[in-house]
């Protein structure tokens, strides 16, 4: 890394549907031989604020392509990643309530799938239903993480320390909440992270950015931090307009 910033990385599916979800798995093979082969330090997540210019790997949702195509990958190169999981779909597919039309619908890893990954992967908490917690009330917030705590603690025999907010959706009194719960979580801001950077909002670049001519390898000079800038820019435009 050239210009002195940490990044953390967001992958959902590893297939080649095309969807706004998805990272072919032949790129994502691509990108982590990179990161191997660089002088990159991949991180697990909860060193990602504490180490200089580092690059941590998480995985929203835990679909079950990741056993196909992400865990022998990571394993073999020897990379630390964090799988955030929707406790209550364990074992179903991605088809809960809030989930925006035309995203595939695809099956998610069970418990003894999560059981079964290497040592460096590690769990993190995506709520209990994948709801806007935004859009719950503060009881029904706290439910949503109490409950996909518990569960995935009671099922891994761990302590869960990280949270994903499902969709990025956090406010003052959502984050008030997860502090009482959560180390770490993070979001969906499109950022670098920084000194500034609060450890119950991280933000992360997505992956679906780095599919295309603008490369992973790409993102570690000095016209990386130009692309995500421009990327978040647009991307909060079109939020807004559809407001």
């Amino acid at each position: 890394m050239t210009f002195g910033q940490s990044a953390i990385l967001t992958y959902h599916s590893l297939d080649d549907s095309g969807s706004v979800i998805s990272v072919p798995p032949d790129r994502f093979r691509g990108q982590m031989e990179f990161l191997a082969s660089s002088s990159v330090p991949v991180v697990p997540l909860d060193e990602a604020l504490i180490r200089p210019n580092c690059v941590a790997i998480t995985f929203d949702d835990g679909f079950r392509n990741f056993l196909d195509y992400a865990a022998p990958v990571l394993d073999r190169l020897r990379l630390p990643a964090t799988v955030f999981v929707v406790s209550g779909y364990c074992g179903a597919t991605n088809n809960w309530p809030s989930q925006p039309a035309g995203v595939l619908d695809l099956p998610l890893m069970d418990w003894r799938d999560l059981a079964s990954l290497p040592p460096r992967i590690s769990i993190g908490a995506h709520t209990d239903t994948h709801p806007h917690l935004t859009a719950l009330t503060e009881a029904e917030c706290e439910r949503e993480l109490r409950d996909c705590q518990n569960q995935i603690e009671q099922h891994m025999g761990r302590r869960i320390r990280c949270l994903a907010y499902p969709y990025g959706s956090r406010s003052a009194s959502v984050m008030a909440a997860t502090g009482r719960y959560f180390d770490l979580a993070v979001g969906t801001s499109l950022r670098f992270l920084s000194s500034r950077s609060c450890a119950l909002d991280l933000p992360r670049i997505d992956a679906y950015y780095l599919r295309g001519r603008f490369s992973l390898e790409r993102l570690f000079q000095p016209l990386g931090a130009l692309y995500v800038g421009f990327r978040s820019l647009l991307r909060n435009a079109r939020r807004g307009n559809s407001t």
